[in-house]
């Protein structure tokens, strides 16, 4: 399982349409009300029948309490659950065996001691996602902040490491993060928009195509 591209933050059947015609293997939906990509239980019911079958379907949440994954899971059926707070191993580890799905869960990454975070959850995920730690603004999202960290900290992961590179991404230089941190994965919000929580069609398709080449140029 690698080489995958994961545009998060999917919001309108359109925009979705052209995620996986361009051919996107995961699309995100985001239950975070404070985001500007966050979708209603309805629409990511819809959304998600629409994806069935043509991609991963991931639901992204934020310190979810138990009440509020369940009417993720009902009402979008997701393939896997990406958590996207500060939730501790054990509380990770919860959500996984209540889920009975694969979990993905992001970290923030500023500096090199940001890394050592990884290690009392690697029994306990099924993915990691390394994301740029987000401004020290008190209303700073947690993530789709359209900022990179500094790449080259990740010299040193272990190259057996499962993970997906996030944080700051786009159609410019996502080739050239993958070159240098040799994901196995790619996850793209923010850095496909045209404006806050608009999708543009262009850059999706410029995203995934440039992804695309640079992951075939990584495994010759």
């Amino acid at each position: 399982m690698d080489s995958l591209i994961k545009i998060c933050g999917l919001s309108t059947p359109e925009t979705l349409d052209v995620a996986l015609g361009a051919g996107a293997d995961m699309v995100g939906f985001v239950r975070f009300p404070k985001s500007p990509r966050h979708v209603s239980l309805d629409l990511g019911h819809r959304l998600s029948l629409q994806a069935r079958g043509r991609a991963q379907r991931v639901v992204l949440l934020v310190n979810p309490e138990d009440e509020a994954i369940a009417q993720a899971i009902e009402a979008i059926n997701p393939d896997l659950i990406q958590l996207h707070g500060s939730e501790s191993p054990k509380r990770v580890a919860e959500i996984r065996s209540m889920v009975r799905r694969p979990v993905m869960k992001a970290f923030g990454i500023a500096e090199a001691s940001d890394l050592q975070a990884l290690g009392p959850y690697a029994s306990g995920v099924d993915h990691i996602l390394l994301d740029a730690k987000p401004p020290r603004a008190a209303n700073a999202l947690p993530g789709g902040n359209g900022i990179a960290f500094d790449w080259r900290l990740l010299n040193g992961l272990d190259p057996g490491l499962f993970f997906m590179l996030s944080g700051g991404l786009n159609p410019d230089n996502v080739a050239e993060a993958i070159r240098l941190t040799k994901p196995q994965a790619v996850d793209v919000s923010s850095g496909v928009e045209s404006g806050p929580g608009l999708k543009d069609p262009a850059r999706i398709e410029a995203f995934i195509r440039a992804a695309r080449t640079a992951f075939a140029a990584a495994h010759h």
